[in-house]
């Protein structure tokens, strides 16, 4: 049964997304031609790719949905985080979000009666499936938020070293960050973004403070507002940035020395649980297996023998 409605759901799914494709790529272009008896032609946009058209899909769905300006600033600052920056992220994302709970919601319709009889089961198994599929975009926009953040961490070092000796050779913090965003471009593209956006935004008439500032708040990761805290503070002191920068790689170096120490400490507490579960029975099986063989096989025959 399970399988047959997996099927059913598949070939449905299919069956909607070939006839928005088939509609968006013939029907209703073929309709304005006609209407406008091909003047249009000269005014064809360049056909879209189909991921360009899903996005668009997106975009006009999560366009209806009506958000409070609190929402749509934690929304903003998620989406900034994991790197997605367009006007129209907002509404692809919350697109995304209803798709995903429709989907959800039809797949729960289709399997809930062979789950289960009662009333209550189907109905909490329908609203279970829809709230999931209607959270689960949220999840997955936090796992990309950790996983940018941990790859700017860790990219952070190296971009200071050669700071430091851009900054040591004479170059000033604005050129040695554009110098620095242009060299590490292939092995770290998100730092080397996100120092380019600084740099831009100081050309375009932005004070400096403004522009770390702005960094800090468009990544949310502890160690570039540590960075940006340093950064203010010896260009409004005028102490010696090269000195505050090197000291600064050290320190982050260090911290991560001692994290790694931190994980290999734990290590043993962490095999405690699969040694218990699924080592050690093995080897007591291997150890005692023929030994217990042994006493079931004369042990017992001679018990049996002195009870007659």
């Amino acid at each position: 049964m399970v399988p047959t409605v997996l099927a059913g759901f598949l070939f449905i799914l299919l069956l909607t997304v070939i006839t928005l494709y088939g509609y968006r790529a013939y029907v209703r272009p073929s309709r304005i031609y006609d209407r406008v008896g091909g003047v249009a032609e000269s005014l064809r946009e360049p056909t879209a790719s189909p991921r360009e058209r899903i996005v668009r899909v997106f975009e006009h769905i999560g366009g209806k949905i009506p958000l409070s300006s609190s929402e749509q600033t934690v929304t903003r600052r998620d989406l900034t985080m994991a790197g997605y920056r367009s006007e129209t992220a907002i509404a692809v994302f919350y697109g995304v979000k209803v798709i995903g709970a429709a989907a959800a919601m039809l797949f729960a319709l289709l399997i809930r009666d062979s789950l289960s009889d009662a009333t209550m089961i189907r109905t909490v198994i329908l609203v279970g499936f829809t709230g999931f599929g209607f959270y689960f975009p949220t999840i997955g926009l936090e796992k990309l938020v950790a996983q940018r953040q941990l790859k700017l961490r860790l990219s952070l070092p190296d971009a200071l070293d050669m700071m430091v000796i851009a900054v040591e050779a004479g170059l000033g913090l604005d050129q040695a960050l554009q110098y620095v965003s242009r060299e590490i471009a292939e092995g770290h593209p998100e730092l080397s973004d996100e120092l380019g956006l600084v740099g831009l935004e100081m050309r375009a008439g932005k004070r400096r403070a403004e522009s770390l500032r702005n960094l800090a708040v468009r990544t949310g990761e502890a160690e570039l507002r540590k960075l940006v805290a340093i950064l203010t503070q010896s260009d409004r002191f005028g102490t010696s940035m090269g000195e505050s920068l090197r000291t600064h790689s050290d320190f982050m170096r260090l911290r991560r020395k001692q994290d790694a120490e931190e994980r290999a400490a734990k290590i043993g507490v962490k095999l405690v649980f699969p040694i218990f579960l699924f080592i050690l029975p093995s080897m007591m099986l291997v150890a005692a297996g023929p030994a217990l063989l042994q006493i079931f096989q004369n042990l017992f025959p001679m018990m049996s023998n002195f009870g007659k």
